[in-house]
């Protein structure tokens, strides 16, 4: 419905790849999340977030399909705003897989907050490490009017009972996310929780039901 597909616009942030972005507001964390802050960062291959960064959040959560279907689902990014209503367009840089060095350019909306006006972000973000069915982490600029944000984004897989656990964690720096930390984290958790509940719903829908995006 366009009433929700609005809400969850503004309340998605910026879960860029490099991960991701956002700004405002408050959202239910999807089943099975948590968000605390662990001593041990997530990494991929060896490398991680920026421990230095003071904006970051962490969530996970159970996602009871295949591994293969999940990873397909994420690593096929030109299909991303097939199912996440905050991706308004993408554009793979290059061809074949997606391995490390792949780049990807795409878009999300940002609501206006105290520190930037109403935007929309172009993010480019390239694969640094990957292990195919384990682990991702990317990188890259967000740009829009007024904001600069530089991300770091690691997601690891892990394949348990009756699913995969699936587990996230992103920094960002920038002079206009450091200006107000609580509510850039608070929008970087918004927009990672929305991310992992879109990716929950549609990995676990039937085969042959059609996209969870929200139709306008």
């Amino acid at each position: 419905m366009p009433g929700s597909r609005r809400a969850r616009a503004r309340s998605a942030l910026f879960t860029v790849p490099f991960a991701a972005v956002g700004l405002l507001g408050t959202g239910a964390a999807p089943a099975g999340a948590t968000a605390a802050h662990p001593v041990k960062s997530l990494t991929c291959r060896g490398q991680g977030v920026d421990p230095n960064a003071l904006v970051r959040h962490r969530t996970e959560t159970v996602i009871h399909a295949p591994l293969r279907t999940i990873w397909k689902l994420q690593t096929d990014v030109e299909r991303w705003p097939s199912w996440q209503d905050t991706i308004t367009t993408m554009e793979r840089l290059g061809h074949g897989p997606f391995r490390q060095g792949s780049a990807f350019r795409w878009t999300t909306p940002v609501p206006p907050n105290p520190a930037t006006p109403a935007t929309s972000l172009e993010i480019t973000s390239t694969v640094e490490q990957l292990k195919r069915h384990s682990c991702i982490r990317w990188t890259g600029p967000a740009v829009g009017e007024g904001l600069r944000i530089n991300g770091v984004h690691v997601w690891n897989f892990t394949e348990v009972k009756g699913g995969v656990h699936v587990s996230t964690e992103e920094t960002h720096t920038g002079a206009e996310v450091e200006s107000d930390v609580p509510t850039a984290t608070r929008i970087l958790r918004q927009g990672l929780e929305a991310w992992l509940r879109d990716l929950k719903a549609v990995a676990e829908a039937p085969r042959g039901t059609p996209s969870v995006r929200t139709a306008p």
